[in-house]
C-alpha cells in the first residue's frame, strides 16, 4: 500500500528535505487559563505539547536559528537548509491580533523558511463572531509563503471528546475546515489512536471523518501516557490499558486504507518525551516502531 509521508510531499513541493523547528510563541489555552476550563486536556503535557519547542524567552527569529543551528550541524559544510517554522505549543492562535502578526510575519520572512504551520484549536479562529481578524491575517501570510494549520480533533466519539476534556463540538472543527480551505489554507487534522474506551472501530470512524471534510492531512497520534497528566493519574489507577505495538500497527493500516490517496499523511505515530513517558515504553523505540509500521504498511 502507497501513501504520500510528509517527507514525499516535501521534497515534491520544495525539491528538497525540509526540516520542521518547533517555536513557542509564549501561548497559553482556552483549556487552561479559564475560558473554557483549567489544566487543559487530559492527556496534554505541562508544555502544551511542545516538549520539543524551542525555548520561548527567545525571539522567533533566535529560535529559528537554534533550531537551525541543530540541523545544520548534520549537513556537508556551507549547506543551507529549508525549514518550515512549527508553531508547536499550546494554542497559536490564542492571543492578541497584534501580537500574532508579528511573531507569524518573523517566522514567514525568515529567508530560510519555507512555509510555517500553526498548531491550534479550531475554536480559536474567530469563527464564532463577526470578527475575522485572525482568519485574515492568516489568508494574508498565505500569500506570502505556504500557511498550514494544525488542528487538534483527536475523535469524534462524543464520550471521548468529555472524557478528554476537549471543551469545543466536532461541529466547530468542521467549520473551520471550511472555513480555512474556503482560503485555500492548507488545514491538516490530529489524531490520537488509542484513547480510553475507544474501539479499532471508532477511531476509524473519527478518520473516515476527517477525509469527509476534505482535510489537506492528517497526523496519527498514539496515545502517549505522560507524567503530570491526569491521564496518568486514570492509568495508575487501572482504568484503561495502553495499546501493544501490534494492535497499534494492526489500526494503523486500517485508518490508511480509508483515507484518499491525496492526504498527506503527516505522522504514522509520535514520539513522547522519554523523560516523562510513562506508557507505552515500546513507543520509546522510534526506530524499531517506524520499521514495524512500514513493514505492514508495504506487505497490506
Amino acid at each position: 500500500m502507497d501513501y504520500i509521508s510528509l517527507n514525499k510531499y516535501l521534497r515534491d513541493t520544495f525539491g528538497e528535505k525540509v526540516y520542521k523547528i518547533a517555536l513557542d510563541g509564549g501561548f497559553t489555552c482556552p483549556n487552561r487559563d479559564g475560558k473554557i476550563g483549567y489544566g487543559g486536556c487530559i492527556f496534554c503535557s505541562g508544555e502544551g505539547s511542545g516538549d520539543f519547542a524551542e525555548n520561548a524567552s527567545l525571539s522567533i527569529t533566535e529560535q529559528i536559528e537554534r533550531g537551525k543551528s541543530k540541523v545544520e550541524k548534520k549537513m556537508p559544510s556551507g549547506k543551507r537548509g529549508k525549514y518550515i517554522a512549527y508553531f508547536q505549543a499550546f494554542t497559536s492562535t490564542y492571543g492578541p491580533i497584534d501580537k500574532l502578526r508579528r511573531l507569524f510575519t518573523e517566522a514567514i520572512n525568515h529567508p530560510d523558511v519555507v512555509a510555517i504551520s500553526i498548531g491550534t484549536r479550531p475554536d480559536c479562529l474567530g469563527l464564532d463572531s463577526t470578527n475575522s481578524d485572525i482568519l485574515d491575517l492568516l489568508s494574508e501570510l498565505n500569500h506570502i509563503k505556504p500557511v498550514w494549520i494544525e488542528l487538534g480533533l483527536q475523535t469524534t466519539k462524543e464520550d471521548s471528546v468529555k472524557y478528554i476534556r476537549r471543551g469545543y463540538p466536532t461541529i466547530v472543527y468542521d467549520n473551520a475546515v471550511v472555513a480555512l480551505r474556503e482560503r485555500n489554507i492548507n488545514v491538516i487534522t490530529h489524531v490520537i489512536l488509542g484513547l480510553p474506551g475507544e474501539t479499532k472501530e471508532d477511531m476509524i470512524r473519527t478518520v473516515k471523518h476527517v477525509a469527509e471534510v476534505h482535510s489537506d492531512g492528517i497526523k496519527l497520534q498514539l496515545l502517549h501516557v505522560l507524567k503530570g497528566t491526569d491521564l496518568a493519574k486514570d492509568y495508575e489507577m487501572g482504568n484503561f490499558q495502553v495499546l501493544t505495538l501490534d494492535e497499534y500497527v494492526d489500526i494503523v493500516v486500517s485508518c490508511l486504507k480509508v483515507l484518499p490517496p491525496e492526504m498527506v499523511i503527516h505522522r504514522i505515530t509520535g514520539d513522547g518525551n522519554k523523560n516523562s513517558l510513562i506508557a507505552p515504553l515500546w513507543s520509546g523505540d522510534k526506530k524499531r516502531v517506524l520499521n514495524t509500521l512500514n513493514a505492514a504498511i508495504r506487505n497490506a
